[in-house]
């Protein structure tokens, strides 16, 4: 009971204070060894070491990346070739959405949110409708791959998925297509929104790649979570390892070659408080579950919801949209797996069905609320810093057009493709 009573104040101090919910976490995993509720052992293998060495070597690989100025020059270089500002605002939220696969969606919506914001203030046009899409769109592909974001590492993990099966999955067409067919129908609405955006695009001071080789280790990495599966068919090691390992060649490269900025400053800036938070997560839902209180939801759920595998689905989408728009969806995402395991366990539903709807659910609805995700309150910190106010209500209006857009045809589509 202390171990749930403990996760339960974890919790809500994440929804109240969600700027400091690392320290928290920390104070919640401190609370559970003293009372010992969890050994130090235990927690330390609770923690999922593979997720946390692709998270944190694509962080590293990440910050490199940004700083040889590779997607700054692309965004100018779309933008000086398109016509209108709307087809270079389609085009800066098309490159934001594939950066967005492979590096966080925090570092993405700081770099290209400059080049939008630019292009705004240009020709006299309020950059919030714009700078809102570009953090929504980069949730969203996010969402799309392995590497994308933490709560796909997570999943990943979980399932025993490899780089590939976000594409093809068991025969069948993955989460990544599941996303675009959502992104197909978000991208019509961007086309809606800003139908009057007809002037032509100026032009903007073009930056200079400073080096192509953290381009290069992104694609060893793409093609090495590809092609690795058959080394580590547990996916227990691998997937950590060799992003960790290409990221301290990326930092031997850095300090021995360009030298950009200290080596320690791009270890300082990393994103050290997802990284503590993470850790104790995995540390807090292991203490609940290992006292049996996952089982003990998972029963109540099967009792109390309809057995129809439709209205289990719907009630997961639903549920998750909601308490992500308002709650970081890594804690949920980590309580609600082992749920939803021991769900298919004690019926003959399918688990593949059932997690891609918890998973599409969780990572959809962050976009709803400007809370609901880093990369929105990012976009919207970047705007008033600039002078733009964002109030609660536009940024939800928006919000709710681009997740209903989103999520009610991936929600068909995976039905009709898992179901």
């Amino acid at each position: 009971m202390i171990s749930l009573v403990i996760f339960v104040a974890c919790y809500i101090s994440f929804v109240l204070v969600p700027q400091h919910k690392a320290m928290f976490s920390l104070i919640g995993v401190a609370a559970l060894i003293i009372l010992q509720q969890i050994g130090l052992l235990a927690a330390f293998h609770e923690i999922h070491w593979n997720v946390m060495g692709l998270f944190m070597g694509t962080l590293i690989l990440a910050e490199l990346f940004l700083y040889s100025r590779v997607p700054a020059v692309f965004a100018e270089w779309l933008v000086d070739r398109s016509k209108t500002v709307r087809s270079a605002l389609i085009s800066i939220f098309l490159l934001s959405s594939i950066i967005s696969m492979f590096v966080e969606n925090v570092a993405v919506v700081l770099l290209i949110a400059p080049v939008a914001l630019a292009l705004c203030e240009k020709l006299k046009i309020s950059p919030v409708k714009p700078l809102i899409l570009l953090a929504m769109f980069s949730n969203l592909q996010g969402t799309a791959t392995l590497i994308g974001d933490p709560p796909s590492m997570i999943l990943g993990t979980y399932m025993k998925m490899t780089f590939g099966d976000f594409f093809v999955y068991l025969g069948k067409p993955g989460i990544f297509f599941i996303v675009q067919v959502g992104a197909f129908f978000t991208l019509w609405l961007a086309f809606y929104l800003f139908r009057n955006f007809k002037q032509p695009a100026e032009l903007i001071k073009l930056e200079k790649v400073k080096s192509w080789i953290p381009s290069l280790l992104l694609v060893i990495l793409i093609v090495g979570l590809s092609i690795g599966s058959p080394f580590d068919p547990d996916s227990s090691w691998m997937v950590g390892s060799f992003s960790m390992g290409l990221a301290i060649i990326g930092l031997i490269w850095h300090h021995l070659g360009p030298k950009w900025v200290f080596t320690e400053q791009i270890l300082k800036t990393l994103d050290w408080k997802t990284t503590f938070f993470l850790m104790a997560l995995f540390i807090l839902v292991g203490a609940v579950r290992l006292e049996g209180w996952m089982d003990a939801l998972a029963k109540w759920i099967v009792s109390h919801v309809p057995p129809n595998l439709l209205m289990v689905y719907f009630f997961l989408i639903f549920i998750s949209l909601i308490i992500s728009a308002f709650v970081d969806n890594v804690p949920y995402l980590l309580a609600m797996i082992p749920v939803v395991q021991q769900v298919a366990d004690n019926t003959d539903f399918s688990l593949s069905l059932l997690m891609f709807a918890l998973f599409i659910g969780t990572c959809l609805g962050g976009n709803i609320t400007p809370v609901g995700a880093s990369a929105n309150i990012v976009a919207v910190s970047f705007l008033e810093k600039n002078g733009y106010s964002v109030t609660f209500s536009t940024y939800t209006y928006y919000g709710l057009l681009f997740t209903g857009m989103a999520i009610i045809p991936a929600t068909i589509t995976l039905w009709v493709l898992w179901s």
